[in-house]
């Protein structure tokens, strides 16, 4: 386990949401090796390396979401930071699709100094492979020991490649053993907007009838949201390979298993998920699925929400705080509220974090200063870091208790709780979420505010870890990963057929094509490959008997 410190947190204010994709998988060992150059000082497990060297140096850093916006010198923490440790941070993102502008700099070996991509990103078992990584235990071996003192054993051992070594450390790593540890807060709810809902009589959504009822009715009472057309529903935008509230939230909300009798079970087969696509085919068809559904991005819905225009969202509520808060302050009862949204008779089985986190922060081997990458990703774990990326600087915006706790003054306490945009914007508090700590963090957390209680604390009961799920998914090098990738496609191609079809026999038959399609490319061999995985994860979370 960790070694933790008590009271300490490695984890910024901004809530991130975790949420149940796929598995990332095993790799082979990383065939171009790369020798360490000499550290500067010799490496002590007893302090922090960052500490020996604070001369200037600037750290490229690259961040594998487009919607990424902040900037290094603009807040008041990161420059505090630069202050102290002489590390400047160059963001780097990319303008449009993430997945050409990393194939890019790969095929052009001009990876920057440091990168975060999503955990299960099949690219990192990719970098690896091609040696475009260095191993973090190897890193903190040479260069900064202090390393292993702020992060877990069981996390790195879960992310080890089939040489032993891991190549990156996850932000909001939970195992399942710490769950009891702390209090969770869920992201994954049903939101509807309290004074539309109220006003067509707080319907019960939880069936298919229901559901449409409630929409229809949002949209025959409300038409019109200040000139522009109400919207009955919100979810994630449509990708190539599916859209994240109706391929994970949906089917958590309807508790469907992933495994049965002890086999991995395949969720989208699933009557009740059926059944619930072809209420949001009816949605469609009746007129209650805005054709912005199909293309609007997170900012755009965002956007949308602060404008009053969404009466309900399959979406997580730590991505519309700015709107929710704006609403609140207007009026309490216009904001959003998390109620039952679709079920099918089971408790909804709402993913929390896991123990393969959200992202995962890599140093390649492009990097210009692998010892100050890695004594600035240990500082950023750290307790001193974590409270100066949280809290800023002690005297400023930070103030410590007779415990050693550090919390807000009262003066930032108050600016986060009326007015987080201009909080965020003075502060800059949000540009190293890349190395959250959730378990520790729980321990700083300032307290939720009153806008966002009830949407956080609704999914509380129903929270569960997900996590001997996670990891499942084999290589971009192999049969396996080649037909996981390309049963991926047929699955972006055919949800948004689905829920555009005629009629329900249209639905069935488009369906029957996909699995059909589906068994062709190889799915009995990746489902074979997968279970072996799942087998493989029980024994390293201690969960076989």
């Amino acid at each position: 386990m960790k070694k933790r410190v008590k009271g300490l947190s490695r984890a910024t204010a901004l809530g991130l949401c975790v949420v149940l994709l796929a598995g990332c998988g095993k790799s082979t060992t990383n065939e171009a090796d790369t020798a360490l150059p000499d550290p500067v000082t010799e490496a002590r497990a007893e302090e922090p390396g960052w500490k020996d060297d604070t001369d200037p140096i600037t750290i490229d850093w690259y961040i594998n979401y487009s919607w990424y916006s902040s900037l290094w010198d603009e807040g008041l923490y990161s420059q505090y930071i630069e202050e102290k440790t002489g590390v400047k941070v160059n963001f780097i993102v990319p303008a449009g699709n993430e997945e050409e502008k990393l194939n890019t700099m790969i095929a052009g070996d001009t990876l920057p100094d440091i990168i975060t991509l999503y955990a299960q990103d099949p690219a990192i078992n990719q970098l690896v492979e091609a040696g475009k990584l260095y191993s973090v235990n190897d890193l903190a071996d040479a260069y900064d020991p202090y390393f292993y003192e702020v992060t877990s054993a069981e996390t790195l051992a879960w992310f080890a490649m089939e040489d032993g070594k891991t190549y990156g450390y996850p932000n909001s790593s939970i195992s399942p053993s710490e769950y009891d540890e702390i209090d969770l807060i869920g992201y994954q709810t049903f939101n509807v907007k309290q004074d539309y809902y109220e006003a067509i009589g707080s319907p019960d959504m939880s069936t298919p009838e229901g559901f449409l009822s409630a929409l229809q009715a949002a949209k025959d009472q409300f038409g019109t949201v200040n000139g522009q057309p109400l919207i009955p529903i919100g979810l994630h935008e449509f990708t190539d390979v599916g859209n994240l509230s109706l391929d994970s939230f949906l089917l958590n909300y309807l508790g469907v298993p992933y495994e049965i009798d002890g086999q991995l079970y395949d969720r989208r087969e699933d009557s009740n998920y059926l059944e619930w696509l072809k209420t949001f085919r009816k949605a469609n068809e009746m007129g209650l699925l805005s054709d912005d559904v199909f293309i609007d991005t997170r900012l755009q819905l965002e956007e949308k929400v602060a404008q009053k225009r969404y009466f309900s969202l399959l979406y997580q509520n730590c991505d519309f705080t700015t709107g929710q808060q704006l609403l609140y302050q207007e009026d309490p009862n216009s904001a959003y509220i998390a109620i039952q949204g679709p079920n099918s008779g089971n408790d909804p089985t709402i993913a929390g974090p896991s123990i393969s986190g959200w992202t995962l922060t890599c140093v390649t081997k492009n990097a210009k200063n692998v010892e100050r990458c890695i004594e600035f990703m240990t500082y950023l774990m750290s307790a001193e870091g974590t409270s100066d990326i949280t809290f800023g600087e002690v005297g400023v915006s930070c103030q410590v208790d007779e415990n050693g706790t550090p919390s807000l003054t009262e003066e930032y306490q108050k600016l986060y709780d009326d007015n987080k945009e201009e909080y965020d914007k003075l502060t800059g508090s949000d540009p190293l979420w890349m190395l959250y700590d959730q378990v520790l963090y729980e321990a700083w957390k300032p307290a939720v505010p009153v806008h966002l209680q009830q949407m956080y604390y609704w999914s509380k009961p129903y929270m569960v870890s997900h996590s001997v799920y996670e990891n499942l998914n084999p290589g971009t090098n192999t049969d396996e990963g080649e037909a996981l990738a390309e049963i991926n496609l047929l699955w972006g191609q055919t949800l948004p057929s689905l829920i555009r079809a005629a009629s329900d026999e249209e639905f069935d038959r488009i369906f029957a094509d996909y699995i059909s399609q589906r068994d062709t490319l190889g799915w009995d061999k990746l489902l074979a490959y997968q279970q072996a995985r799942f087998e493989e994860n029980k024994v390293k979370l201690g969960l076989t008997e």
